[in-house]
């Protein structure tokens, strides 16, 4: 998966050691010592396995999702190959620069601050082989130099392995991924800008995580979405059925809801997920259909960001959401979710201004309006409080 909208060419030169040290910055293993390698030798053991399928995927697939996923998984592999380096005081510009080959070589610690990706995709020591099986033998070659690490590592006393021979198979397994990225046609600088850019959306610094401007702030009010949103649910019984109405300021706002389903989940509520949306990702063409705050004055951006496939798309998400949800007690102890749901999502609105919005801030509207979620299915009625401002949603159990 890509997350750079630019092309490969567009990125300066990014140095092996300035890759280092912003991704070190996005660790979130506080294991120290050897009993520290192992989360990132397993996150490198499954990448790897993630790496080795796509030559076969290649076989049956289109060469454009081949390559957006080579890009994706190479930059893993390289994060956790520079963790475990930084895990060790190791710069990562040393490995590229190892002398010998085989149990003869040899890793000097020493930084060298100007070497680039691109600079170690023209060493001398990485042939260009073009030929299938040629590639598939660097695979082979990949896979092995990574799992020999962690058999060793495995059976060392204490789970531990001697740091210099730990370091020979970082610098061994590094000279074949640069190997098999080169002869597959991938430009490593470019899965390093891809995979900070990854870093950044779901693990940002501190700095990073700031909201964006919302999307239609140089609009009229009277075509922005409500920055402050006091709705109240309430569950009524019409003839035989129960529904849930909706009403902001005393008016019915929207249809009044069912769960749509034979077996009963609650999800009558789930407009507090759209409520979410807005609060946290300043997105909603549902809430904006509601509220009838579609930007008219733009026919494009009406059109495309605020219509009828943008509505659907929304629904979709959370229903999808809400589903995965329900196989995990709508989120009740998880404080992180799965990146594989996260990167789903971001595929279904890629096309749509809300891709812009960091991962974080997906993860932040999800465990939000779950929490919201949770409190109104036990309640069964309540005003729901949606802060776009401040970003906060929060729950009141009287009417407002």
């Amino acid at each position: 998966m890509l997350y750079s909208k630019e092309e490969p060419g567009k990125f300066g030169a990014l140095t092996l050691d300035g890759y280092q040290a912003r991704a070190v910055q996005s660790d979130q293993n506080e294991r120290t010592g050897s009993d520290g390698l192992r989360v990132p030798l397993l996150g490198l053991f499954g990448e790897m396995g993630s790496l080795l399928t796509l030559p076969k995927r290649k076989q049956r697939e289109t060469s454009t999702y081949y390559r957006a996923a080579i890009i994706e998984e190479v930059g893993d592999v390289l994060w956790y190959l520079s963790n475990l380096a930084s895990r060790h005081n190791l710069p990562l510009s040393a490995l590229p620069r190892a002398i010998g080959s085989g149990e003869d070589l040899r890793v000097i610690n020493k930084a060298e601050p100007s070497l680039t990706f691109a600079g170690v995709q023209k060493l001398p020591a990485h042939r260009i082989q073009k030929s299938d099986q040629a590639v598939e033998a660097d695979y082979f070659a990949l896979g092995g130099a990574v799992g020999r690490l962690m058999s060793e590592f495995a059976a060392g006393e204490h789970w531990d392995l001697d740091a210099a021979e730990f370091i020979r198979h970082l610098a061994r397994t590094f000279r074949l991924l640069v190997l098999t990225a080169t002869n597959s046609d991938i430009d490593l600088n470019f899965c390093a800008h891809n995979n900070l850019l990854k870093i950044a959306s779901r693990w940002p610094r501190p700095s990073e995580r700031t909201y964006r401007t919302p999307f239609d702030a140089k609009y009229k009010p009277y075509e922005q979405l409500p920055r402050h949103i006091e709705m109240y649910f309430e569950e009524r019984e019409v003839g035989a059925n129960t529904y849930v109405f909706q009403t902001c300021n005393g008016i019915n706002v929207g249809d009044r809801l069912t769960d749509n389903r034979t077996e009963q989940d609650d999800y009558r509520f789930h407009d507090v997920f759209h409520l979410a949306y807005a609060t946290f990702l300043s997105w909603s063409p549902v809430m904006r259909a509601l509220f009838k705050v579609k930007r008219k004055s733009n026919p494009k951006v009406d059109e495309n960001q605020d219509g009828a496939r943008a509505i659907l798309i929304e629904e979709g998400v959370a229903t999808w959401i809400f589903n995965h949800g329900l196989d995990h007690e709508l989120f009740l102890h998880v404080e992180k979710l799965d990146y594989s749901l996260l990167k789903a999502i971001r595929r279904l609105v890629t096309g749509y201004e809300v891709e812009d919005c960091g991962l974080w801030q997906w993860q932040e509207a999800i465990l939000e309006g779950f929490r919201i979620f949770r409190t109104l299915k036990e309640k069964r009625q309540g005003t729901v409080i949606a802060d776009m401002t401040s970003r906060t949603i929060a729950f009141n159990s009287v009417e407002s």
